[in-house]
């Protein structure tokens, strides 16, 4: 655990004799199937201690290993082309193709992302991080392939909470009749397995997935065809035969032929049975049952806590508890919980992110009023402005990134209602590890056009508790957008604040020449830098609506103005300032520091600011440069020039 403090963690040291001899899939088709056994359990292994000493996703990957080596050992891949949905459970996808030694350095900067990332592997043939994706791609793949005249199999991976999703069944909807060489796996790690069933089960899969059950199947119907009568009560029969044993028949009426349940951790159940299906042609669907968590005990018990891990004891199981400040997800779990105490009509919606929202003491407290939708951001917001519609008081927990998803919801059921709906927009800004799947990094720029909304930034702890009061007093839709992570460290102090002024920001410090606009997050960064500069700051509070009259002053007191934020400039904070001073005809020095027109790649949070410039140096240098552009005495700057 040590070497994880002190620099980049070591690679696993147990052996793993059969495991070491695989540097991509070439290599593990050599095997005789006899071994696939032994591979899966090494590779398991390497996966427990890998993770063990880097943090990441750890559940979803335990529970596809048999998987992930049946699809490499029997498809010709990366010519057969692998979608895996949403990418946590890909790390044995990675490991096998050819990236074992780098996972010493997961999701860290300069190492593999945590997710697939077509940039990364050809074996990555869709970058994904988001959920429900999968059907999709691997739709558009194999319709690509057909109109080029190209013989390849596409597989699309994906989980029974991912395919809750309405996307999802959108391109189950538009596939099956397209009739598409496509082959689904659904990964249905919910349903427990007992022996029995699963080994009936498997047997029933390998027949329904053989040649001699496709030809009957087939030529019943061409032999029936000119018998409506006979064909129908053939027809009754089959899926009386399957529905025994499947759960429903709701993928053969979408046109693909469904095959399972199988045992996901039956290796040769499942090399069986996808050599059986690859033969098959047109759309179909395996399901597979797993175990999220599988071979690792405290996994298999805690699969929650296990989904995304801190580096943790490899024989224990034990996850470091985090110390510190109050985090903001922390303060707005609090909050929710005391305002439904106080309130009646507060319902709680969240799109199946339940513990990271915060929301798991207020779902045990008010089991009636909290409502997780799934994977189904679209439906949480319509379904908060329903409520709305009827007088009740809904909170939507959602991350930035997610909220995305949700938008034309966010614009038309919402927004242009004008409906009192409570948005706790969580992970704005860099999110360090996750990368660029999961930065909410466009948040002020694509709500702040929208009418009627309210936008709002903490600089701390404190601020973000009175912001979420504000926001649910507001009587339409508003939006407290805070970061991963703790901020300051300011004690929230529930007695001694006050709704704040809408609109309204606070001057921080007085300075001269130079007036930093800070929002949200990037406050204390520019108090900071304010002091050794002797310049201006500003918490401005509101991105929507701006505090007009403050600006005004501050582009009449000062030769600069900067705008400081956590989120992309184009369209931000920043150029909300700018359309200000334009509209009125002001003409001053404006310097706009924001996230840069790039995908910022994981590393940690730190390192993300300081490869944005928003950390306190970069904030200074960029600064530094503007006034010594514009000829100010360098004699009213306090301190030593940085560097």
């Amino acid at each position: 655990m040590s070497d994880t403090a002190h620099g980049s963690p070591s690679a696993p040291e147990t052996s793993f004799p059969l495991l070491s001899t695989i540097d991509d899939p070439d290599d593990l088709r050599l095997l005789p199937a006899s071994d696939l056994k032994q591979l899966a359990a090494e590779l398991r292994g390497f996966l427990i201690e890998s993770v063990s000493r880097t943090g990441g996703h750890l559940a979803a990957g335990l529970g596809v290993v048999e998987l992930s080596i049946g699809l490499h050992y029997v498809f010709d891949t990366p010519h057969d082309r692998v979608v895996w949905d949403v990418g946590h459970q890909a790390y044995p996808h990675k490991i096998l193709t050819g990236r074992r030694e780098r996972m010493a350095r997961m999701r860290m900067q300069g190492g593999l992302s945590g997710f697939p990332k077509r940039a990364e592997s050809p074996y990555d043939t869709f970058g994904v991080g988001h959920s429900s994706t999968s059907i999709s791609a691997a739709l558009g793949m194999a319709i690509a392939a057909k109109q080029k005249g190209e013989q390849r199999q596409i597989i699309a991976v994906i989980g029974d909470g991912a395919l809750s999703a309405g996307m999802a069944f959108e391109a189950l909807n538009h596939g099956g009749p397209l009739d598409p060489d496509l082959l689904i796996i659904l990964n249905d790690n919910e349903m427990s397995i007992s022996p029995p069933v699963g080994a009936i089960s498997s047997h029933l899969a390998r027949l329904l997935s053989g040649g001699l059950y496709t030809k009957m199947r087939e030529g019943s119907k061409t032999a029936l065809r000119g018998m409506p009568q006979l064909r129908e009560l053939v027809g009754r029969w089959e899926e009386h035969v399957k529905g025994m044993v499947m759960p429903s028949t709701l993928f053969e009426e979408l046109g693909f032929n469904y095959i399972g349940p199988v045992d996901g951790h039956d290796m040769d159940a499942v090399v069986a049975t996808l050599r059986n299906m690859k033969k098959m042609p047109g759309p179909r669907l395996l399901h597979l049952i797993t175990q999220k968590g599988h071979g690792y005990e405290p996994a298999e018990h805690a699969p929650t806590a296990y989904h995304g891990v801190t580096p943790f004891d490899l024989k224990t199981g034990a996850v470091p508890k985090k110390g510190g400040a109050q985090s903001y997800t922390q303060i707005f779990g609090d909050w929710l919980c005391e305002r439904a105490e106080a309130d009646s009509r507060l319902l709680a919606i969240t799109p199946a992110m339940r513990e990271g929202s915060g929301m798991v003491p207020f779902s045990e407290r008010f089991p009636g009023r909290y409502f997780d939708v799934g994977i189904a951001e679209q439906h949480a917001v319509t379904l908060a402005a329903g409520m709305a519609c009827e007088a009740m008081k809904p909170v939507v927990a959602i991350y930035s990134t997610f909220l995305q998803r949700g938008y034309d919801q966010l614009v038309h059921d919402v927004c242009l209602q004008g409906l009192d709906v409570t948005f706790a927009v969580d992970r704005a800004g860099l999110v360090g590890a996750d990368g660029p799947t999961h930065a909410g990094a466009f948040d002020y720029s694509y709500t702040r056009p929208l009418p009627h909304i309210v936008i709002m930034a903490p600089a701390d702890e404190h601020e973000c508790w009175w912001m979420l009061e504000t926001a649910y007093a507001y009587d339409g839709p508003a939006m407290v957008r805070y970061p991963r992570g703790s901020g300051p460290g300011v004690v929230v102090d529930k007695t001694g604040g006050a709704l704040l002024p809408i609109g309204k920001g606070e001057i921080r410090r007085e300075g001269q020449d130079v007036a930093l606009l800070a929002f949200g997050s990037r406050v204390a960064a520019a108090e900071a830098v304010g002091e050794r500069l002797n310049a201006t700051v500003v918490n401005m509070r509101f991105v929507k609506p701006l505090d007009d009259l403050l600006i005004l002053q501050m582009a009449e007191r000062h030769q600069l103005l900067v705008t400081v934020e956590e989120n992309a400039v184009a369209g931000g904070a920043g150029s909300a300032v700018s359309e200000l001073l334009a509209e009125q005809g002001v003409l001053v020095r404006c310097l706009h520091l924001g996230l840069p027109d790039r995908c910022q790649e994981q590393a940690s949070h730190v390192q993300q600011l300081a490869a944005c410039g928003l950390d306190d140096a970069g904030i200074e240098e960029a600064v530094r440069a503007e006034m010594r552009d514009l000829g100010l005495e360098q004699t009213r700057l306090k301190g030593a020039s940085a560097g």
